[in-house]
């Protein structure tokens, strides 16, 4: 395993900030600067010019990235070589998800995965889809399941399942009366949307623009960062929102909310993501086309209506 201290400037090299750094890696942020205090000392050269709540990279930091991203690569070949050999596979696996895939797929499947692999220890971390292939492209993530493709030049994309998003809202709104709904007619309701970020949120804007409808048209009233919380306001006749036939199967069920597909329909690709590399570990390889193979094909939401019952 590589040296603690490169990875922790690794990460704090391409956040340039302590704090990220520190929520990527999973410690403290006093951790994660006595371990670059420790770097700097050893090297007996500043790494990182501080200043005005900024940080940036010396020439001496430059250079040490540099090297750094080799030696971390070289170390996941080894890694990789030596797990070969042994014929083992065991330790941590860590993944990331967006909200929606982390809480209608991946349970499942880490559960399937956990039991055939007893000693590999799975860590999620969730959040949007952008914030999760950042982190795997900075290493302090394995693998990333994310809603889209990436457009991350250092990670390879692969897609296992497709997923319709619809028109979700009150049965008493005045768009439960439609049989399917045209984005320009969006335009005229309030909208309650995701965040900045959002995998879903960048899907649906794309999916205007080609419609000839400028996101900004939409009369958006408020930006949320989870898919429960948009549920709820959308159920008290507030608005509408664009969601995941996957995340309001139980309310559609219990009467709570309804769905009408757009038109044209809006489908999009939920893909995994890792690191561009000539050697994986055979834990995230192994771990990647078990995920594929048990996802690949489903429809999402009959992957959620199966949790659900």
């Amino acid at each position: 395993m590589a040296d603690r201290r490169l990875q922790v400037f690794h990460a704090v090299a391409k956040h340039l900030s302590f704090t990220k750094a520190a929520e990527a890696l999973f410690m403290t942020q006093p951790a994660v600067t006595s371990q670059i205090r420790q770097l700097e000392e050893h090297f007996n050269t500043r790494l990182f010019d501080r200043g005005h709540g900024r940080i940036s990279l010396t020439a001496a930091g430059n250079v040490a990235l540099e090297y750094v991203e080799r030696i971390l690569a070289v170390t996941a070949e080894l890694d990789s070589r030596l797990q070969e050999l042994s014929g083992q596979l065991g330790g941590p696996l860590l993944v990331g998800a967006s909200t929606t895939i982390a809480d209608y797929l991946l349970p499942r499947v880490l559960g399937a995965y956990k039991a055939q692999f007893p000693a590999v220890v799975p860590r999620l971390f969730v959040a949007n889809s952008e914030s999760v292939q950042s982190r795997v492209a900075e290493r302090s993530l394995d693998v990333g399941f994310i809603e889209g493709d990436s457009h991350l030049p250092l990670l390879a994309t692969d897609v296992f399942c497709e997923d319709e998003l619809q028109v979700t809202c009150a049965p008493f709104h005045p768009l439960a009366k439609l049989t399917s709904a045209t984005p320009e007619a969006l335009t005229h309701y309030a909208n309650i949307s995701r965040e900045p970020g959002s995998g879903t949120r960048e899907v649906i804007d794309r999916y205007l623009q080609a419609a000839g409808v400028a996101p900004d048209a939409l009369q958006r009233v408020m930006e949320l960062g989870s898919p429960e919380a948009l549920k709820g306001l959308v159920a008290t006749g507030l608005g509408f929102a664009i969601m995941s036939r996957a995340t309001v199967v139980n309310e559609i069920r219990l009467g709570q909310l309804v769905q009408i597909p757009l038109a044209p329909r809006l489908i999009r690709r939920m893909s995994v993501v890792y690191p561009k590399e000539r050697i994986h570990s055979q834990l995230v390889s192994g771990f990647v086309q078990f995920a594929k193979q048990n996802l690949g094909g489903m429809p999402i939401a009959t992957a959620a209506s199966a949790r659900a019952s």
